[in-house]
């Protein structure tokens, strides 16, 4: 029998990098199922906390909606155009915040053996995604008690969220590397997401920045940028079939920012890769 053999080159440039990711699937797995387990073992409320989270951002976002009487398009209920744009928020968050933290929280495994180190924030990525299927079935029941129709758009969602996973991870390694050096780089996080909370179309529509001609033209270009803003537009879209939320432009825009934040975020965690161990 052939025994397979790891070689750990200097600066970590292992041309079997990539074939190493597969290879340790294994690991990532324990890693996801462990964080799980942190995250819900011997707690109050359990998996409830995957319902109270996301129901508490949604009544703020709804009350924040009413008491400045943002528009919501057509007969659909406040709520419900709320909550749609909360999931994928709520998901953007989780993830962001768990890949910046997640070397420091293995930095005891990171010392003591090879493995490919992008494997540690893939995994907390599984977290994010069982957390965004908690709050999807608070979705679906808001749905079914004001007797919304699911369409065939509702099943277009997973590839939106699958561009809101890649902004979450490119922009999450950029912020775990420079965790790894700088540590103050944590308390940076939270001001970062709240900031997002309130500059992502939560508690109002798009449309009430793009089409406010108060606004000036620079600051609905940083709105823009925001890639949050094209995946609840889009959102919005697959789940209300509203056209008035599908906007070619912003989800195209969404989509280039998370691809650019993606590629550099893996590039810069592979290039300060090898210098982890010793300075973690």
């Amino acid at each position: 029998m052939t025994k397979r053999h790891t070689l750990i080159e200097a600066k970590a440039k292992n041309l079997n990098y990539w074939k190493d990711i597969i290879d340790f699937k294994g690991l990532l797995y324990f890693l996801a199922w462990r964080d799980l387990l942190v995250r819900y073992k011997q707690t109050a409320f359990g998996l409830l906390w995957g319902v109270v989270r996301p129901a508490l951002t949604i009544a703020s976002m709804w009350f924040i909606g009413w008491l400045f009487h943002s528009r919501v398009p057509g007969s659909t209920p406040r709520i419900l155009f709320v909550c749609c744009a909360t999931l994928p928020w709520q998901f953007f968050s989780s993830a962001f915040t768990e890949i910046s933290n997640s070397l420091l929280s293995n930095s005891n495994l990171l010392t003591k053996v090879y493995f490919p180190r992008l494997i540690i924030p893939i995994s907390t990525l599984v977290v994010a995604f069982i957390d965004f299927l908690i709050g999807l079935g608070l979705l679906i029941l808001i749905m079914l008690y004001y007797q919304f129709p699911i369409t065939l758009h509702f099943f277009l969602f997973p590839f939106l969220l699958i561009l809101a996973a890649f902004s979450a991870l490119g922009a999450g390694l950029i912020i775990a590397v420079l965790n790894v050096k700088y540590r103050d780089f944590r308390f940076v996080v939270p001001f970062m997401l709240q900031v997002g909370l309130y500059a992502s179309p939560i508690a109002f529509s798009s449309n009430d920045v793009l089409n406010n001609s108060s606004i000036p033209t620079f600051f609905k270009y940083l709105f823009s940028l925001n890639p949050m803003v094209g995946i609840i537009d889009g959102f919005r879209w697959s789940i209300l079939n509203q056209n008035d939320s599908f906007n070619i432009q912003s989800i195209t825009i969404s989509f280039l920012v998370g691809i650019v934040l993606l590629l550099t975020g893996v590039w810069y965690f592979r290039k300060k890769e090898s210098s982890f161990a010793d300075i973690i």
